[in-house]
């Protein structure tokens, strides 16, 4: 029975397919951040015998024990949150025949954080000896999905022919959207700005990195073939507050993120899902000069976000 109903579920074509990679994907990333942290926890432990101990063997010799623990410190943390991205251009051009320069003015964006794939996030965050400097490797999953019942402006040409002036988005597109991810991947400078009482410190932080969306972009009554894979579209900045929460070797942290990503999306016609075979054949692409076949989408996302989130703490001073 059981390998009737998987055979079922195999011929029920790609979608389903790509559904049921999208859902083990997620549980594989759970289960790997749900063991992650686990084994944060246990050298936490582990730091905090070697501390007592150290401590210990002071008191013995006659040592005056510091107050604190100096030393660096590593937060391992994952957060959930909303977005919201502002309306924006997207402008479509092709160099090839037939021709494509063709602009869709004032695109409006949904971020549906808490429908599947959610909105979330992961980092790794490390701060210097004095605590008050750091950095943080941070990696934003979000999304922007057009309205599709969105009446827009037009102007330009596509595929050789001019546009209407006006016309809903379903009835140029069937798709619009970064759906399984408007993700970035940044490099962030962080900065304390004291602590408002030995559990609150407030937080700010700048940052940039590359922008790793899921395009799903398909134009009507073009090509049959759907623009459907990861690909690295330009670069995004961020800038962040936020106030970190201390507990017993644990850190809940809220806060508030502006980012912005200049997105120059190629459409392939390809359909992809695997995100290093999908940079590796977009970077074969660039290498050799081909322009894609359907050319490119290019918007810019501007966005913000407030999240929460949880951390475990590791290093000398992480119990402080």
């Amino acid at each position: 029975m059981t390998t009737v109903g998987l055979s079922a579920q195999w011929e029920r074509g790609p979608e389903t397919r790509r559904l049921s990679l999208d859902r083990w994907t997620a549980a594989a990333a759970l289960a790997t951040l749900a063991a992650w942290m686990a084994a944060s926890i246990v050298e936490s432990r582990r730091l905090d015998d070697a501390s007592a101990v150290e401590e210990a063997a002071s008191v013995a010799r006659g040592e005056k024990v510091p107050a604190g623990v100096a030393g660096p410190e590593v937060m391992i943390g994952a957060y959930g949150g909303a977005p919201y991205t502002y309306p924006s251009d997207v402008k479509f051009r092709r160099s090839a025949a037939p021709r494509r320069d063709m602009t869709v003015e004032g695109v409006e964006w949904e971020g549906q954080p808490f429908k599947s794939p959610v909105y979330y996030g992961a980092r790794v965050v490390r701060w210097g000896e004095s605590g008050t400097l750091g950095g943080m490797v941070d990696f934003v999953h979000s999304k922007a999905i057009s309205r599709m019942a969105q009446e827009v402006r037009l102007t330009g040409t596509l595929d050789g022919r001019p546009v209407p002036e006006r016309a809903r988005i379903a009835d140029i597109f069937d798709k619009l959207e970064f759906s399984h991810g408007h993700n970035m991947l940044m490099l962030t400078g962080l900065a304390r700005l004291g602590r408002l009482t030995p559990s609150l410190a407030p937080y700010v932080g700048l940052g940039a990195g590359i922008s790793l969306p899921h395009s799903e972009i398909h134009i009507k009554g073009g090509d049959p073939r759907r623009s459907y894979e990861y690909q690295m579209t330009g670069p995004v900045a961020q800038a962040l507050a936020g106030l970190e929460i201390r507990l017993p070797r644990v850190s809940v942290f809220i806060e508030y993120k502006f980012s912005f990503a200049a997105y120059s999306a190629p459409l392939t016609h390809r359909e992809g899902t695997i995100l290093p075979v999908d940079l590796f054949l977009q970077a074969q692409r660039w290498w050799s000069g081909t322009e894609p076949p359907g050319g490119f989408a290019d918007t810019r996302l501007v966005s913000h976000q407030v999240i929460g989130g949880i951390g475990v703490r590791l290093g000398p001073a992480a119990a402080r």
